[in-house]
């Protein structure tokens, strides 16, 4: 595939303990992206604080942390042309209560500190890079063509 991206996207705890993670697996495979990487952990005190390091110093960090490590998440890798944008579109606005019906948050999504998923920001370069490795190790991600990739990409 030309021009394929990777990007990092994770369901929350709060999607987890709702039994979203096949739903959400499944709209991002129907849009025709693919997964190349897949883990289901328990995210602890310094990755989590690793992770949202960019807003160490907002008073609302400590609420970030804590509710990242409050219960597993499913990190997921997936690929495709222009694969953050696609994702950050079918996720929705931070706060489901401006997501569009239709969005991952907008459908299941009430509350911005319970949002069900996290994504790669698109205009932040190298977030993609920087979260990926986060969470996974080379040898984790797999490399190969799905058979419907003729029919997605020109």
């Amino acid at each position: 595939m030309a021009d394929a991206e990777r990007t990092f996207v994770m369901v929350k705890p709060d999607g987890v303990q709702r039994g979203l993670i096949g739903e959400i697996v499944s709209r991002l495979e129907e849009r025709g992206l693919k997964m190349v990487g897949g883990k289901f952990m328990q995210i602890d005190q310094d990755l989590a604080e690793e992770h949202y390091g960019e807003h160490e110093d907002k008073p609302f960090f400590d609420g970030l942390v804590d509710f990242i490590t409050s219960g597993p998440v499913f990190a997921m890798v997936w690929e495709g042309q222009d694969a953050t944008r696609q994702v950050r579109k079918m996720m929705g606005e931070t706060d489901p209560a401006e997501s569009a019906p239709g969005t991952i948050r907008g459908d299941y999504g009430l509350d911005l500190g319970r949002n069900v998923i996290h994504g790669s920001d698109h205009e932040d370069p190298g977030a993609n890079e920087r979260e990926i490795a986060l969470f996974f190790d080379d040898d984790e991600l797999l490399d190969y063509e799905r058979v419907d990739e003729q029919w997605l990409y020109e």
